[in-house]
């Protein structure tokens, strides 16, 4: 469960700003969630159950996997090479919340675990289940080797050291329409949710956690993809939402909440600079509005210029006793009607 939190927003003025619960149930999901799924076409309990019935469900059916039950795929990963392929259009379930579930746990401890959840297709969900990665840890010393290590070539950092050491990815998508509701995911050091390409990716009502390994580490990470990403509890991420700034992508986020702890800044959108591709854009446009920031990091850097747009506006800065949000930005964003401060928030226009 993702466990009580305190208050994730505040009234100023008639006007609510940050992060509030939904009809669905809380932010975080879990108990209360109202979208939460009890049962299946494919009820499974052991890996091998698992396995077959994701090679035998087609879409528009579910697999549901027991909530008491635990698949530790470390072996079949670091032997078979192991990946959790689901068919177009399946939702892959548990029952966390349900009746006091926590949710089955889907777990490796393979370093090499990437990616483990992998859509085949457009429409697939993820519900309810608990996705837990090989690595939680930062990972400071070996990324300051990297740069102890680089050569007169290396730009300051050794890449090829670097990826000696195995990662690890969550879901994995290419494919249209995926959703991550109600799951608990944590413990990769590329991304709990890594959405390479495709739109209307809609990631909510998750926990995500520990996915904190320096130079990669992101909750949610996009690359050439839209996402509506809200009502999530994040903590211990390096980037809670990152995105490589390609053309043609944008992300909206609301209604998340940082619980505290953050390696760099929260929310990121990488400029061109960061893609090496001549050019400036930092994606087509970008929405963040009605979120809590309570991590003393950066809350938003927006590392170039969105083609479209950026709009910022209505979060709480909770950490920002400033009085000024904490974001960065190189230009066509609009940055209005915040608050800022814990004690006595005030409204930065």
């Amino acid at each position: 469960m993702a466990g009580s939190t305190p208050r994730t927003s505040v009234r100023i003025k008639g006007k609510t700003y940050g992060a509030s619960a939904d009809k669905l149930g809380p932010i975080g999901g879990g108990r209360g969630y109202r979208r939460a799924v009890a049962s299946g076409d494919h009820r499974v309990g052991t890996i091998d159950e698992l396995l077959a019935a994701l090679g035998a469900a087609k879409a528009g059916e579910v697999i549901f996997l027991d909530g008491a039950a635990e698949f530790d795929f470390t072996e079949r990963i670091a032997i078979e090479k192991t990946v959790l392929d689901i068919p177009p259009g399946v939702t892959l379930a548990s029952d966390r919340g349900v009746r006091g579930s926590k949710g089955a746990l889907v777990c490796s401890d393979t370093f090499a675990t990437r990616p483990f959840l992998r859509t085949m297709g457009d429409g697939v969900r993820v519900t309810g289940i608990r996705l837990r990665g090989p690595d939680p840890k930062a990972r400071l010393q070996h990324h300051r080797r990297c740069v102890e290590k680089a050569g007169p070539d290396d730009h300051g950092f050794n890449h090829k050291y670097y990826y000696e050491f195995p990662i690890s990815d969550g879901v994995h998508t290419t494919h249209d329409k995926l959703e991550v509701d109600n799951c608990e995911v944590s413990a990769f050091s590329i991304a709990g949710v890594n959405i390479v390409r495709g739109a209307g990716q809609h990631i909510h009502h998750c926990f995500i956690h520990h996915c904190q390994y320096n130079g990669l580490g992101y909750g949610v990470c996009l690359d050439k993809g839209e996402a509506h990403i809200h009502h999530n509890l994040f903590n211990f991420n390096r980037h809670s939402i990152a995105a490589t700034g390609a053309p043609a992508s944008g992300y909206e986020a609301h209604d998340n909440v940082e619980i505290g702890a953050s390696l760099s800044h929260c929310f990121d959108m990488h400029g061109g600079s960061e893609r090496g591709d001549g050019t400036n854009i930092a994606g087509d446009w970008l929405k963040v509005h009605h979120n809590t920031f309570r991590s003393k990091m950066r809350a938003l850097a927006i590392r170039g210029v969105p083609v479209k747009g950026a709009e910022v506006h209505r979060n709480w800065f909770s950490h920002a006793d400033t009085g000024e949000p904490t974001i960065y930005t190189q230009g066509n964003t609009a940055i209005r009607d915040n608050a800022c401060g814990v004690k006595k928030p005030v409204i930065v226009k």
